[in-house]
């Protein structure tokens, strides 16, 4: 074993124990269930609605963060604030996706919400997924920290070259590989009909333009979990912190799209932001892996990341207002072609 021994598992610590670990999967899956009843009948969600949910999904990761603060100490609170604020901002770039797919599939309005629902709940299994394969990197490859920091480095690198050249671009439906997949294995009706994604016409089974929806914006949960985990595992450890970080920033997300719809074509300048947030944790997770071959490498504090990681969306919020200022809101145009 080289110097890098403090990735072994007996050092990876969490504060998940069994009975945490068993309450919080179940509470997740309690809410899903909840969100699956709500939306049972397709509706349009108005604004009052949508902003009951969001201010529920915001109090209550705040609250778990107040109560792990409290239970476990001021580090791991902070950890668990600036992880769900790094996923949380993510989860704002995939809802930028998730409105562009839904306009390019002209999901009616009274479907959006359950096409949304399934997106998060196959996000929530894939970041699970993820996730445990991060622990378990973690535990035996002296390397991971360095190969997580160059994933988020890479990443960022494209977020701000495509920024920075303008390359944003609609999607092509008919250029979709999941949707070519999906074409060539069944046959596919023109209209929707209600939530149903296979539908029997002429005596074949046939997939409805529902079901390739829910499947493209599955297929874009898969390069999302590939960012956000290694970027929460950037600033802390803990593979319980690092779930409960990502479920909160998901489960929120059905209600917050209504919420920020019009206002999300104005966030102009937020690739940048993310940008410089994956790049930051990328530095901070290199750095840690240096510290643990040559104990002379400095290593940046978790609350010195929170207070860069607020400034950063401070500045690319007002920023992006500034630079809008007067304009009618429009649609987006997002980076999709890592589909």
């Amino acid at each position: 074993m080289t110097e890098l021994s403090y990735l072994s598992a007996a050092e990876l610590s969490s504060v998940g124990t069994p009975t945490l670990w068993a309450v919080t999967i179940v509470g997740v899956l309690a809410l899903l269930v909840l969100d699956f009843l709500v939306t049972r009948k397709p509706h349009e969600v108005s604004l009052k609605e949508a902003l009951g949910w969001s201010a529920f999904y915001i109090a209550l990761p705040l609250a778990f963060g107040a109560w792990v603060w409290g239970r476990y100490g001021s580090e791991q609170g902070v950890q668990y604030l600036t992880g769900y604020l790094v996923e949380k901002s993510l989860s704002v770039d995939n809802l930028f996706v998730f409105m562009l797919l839904l306009a390019a599939f002209a999901v009616p309005a009274v479907l959006a919400q359950r096409v949304l629902l399934y997106g998060i709940a196959g996000a929530l299994v894939l970041r699970a997924i993820f996730i445990a394969l991060g622990a378990a990197a973690l535990q035996t490859l002296d390397f991971a920290f360095l190969l997580f920091a160059l994933i988020l480095i890479a990443t960022a690198v494209k977020l701000l070259r495509d920024a920075l050249t303008g390359h944003e671009q609609e999607v092509d439906i008919d250029k979709m590989r999941s949707v070519r997949l999906l074409r060539k294995v069944m046959p596919v009706v023109d209209e929707y009909h209600g939530p149903k994604m296979i539908i029997r016409q002429h005596g074949r089974r046939a997939l409805t333009p529902f079901a390739l929806v829910v499947v493209a914006v599955l297929a874009t949960d898969v390069v999302f979990a590939v960012d956000s985990v290694p970027a929460v595992y950037g600033i802390t450890e803990d593979p319980y912190l690092v779930f409960a970080t990502n479920a909160f920033a998901l489960l929120g997300l059905r209600a917050l799209y209504f919420v920020l719809h019009a206002a999300l074509s104005r966030l102009v300048h937020l690739s940048y932001g993310l940008a410089a947030i994956l790049a930051f944790i990328g530095l901070k997770l290199g750095l840690h892996w240096a510290h643990g071959i040559w104990s002379g490498v400095p290593q940046i504090p978790t609350l010195a990341s929170l207070g860069v990681i607020i400034g950063v969306l401070v500045i690319v919020t007002l920023t992006s207002l500034r630079a809008t200022r007067g304009r009618a809101p429009a649609e987006r145009q997002v980076v999709v072609e890592r589909q």
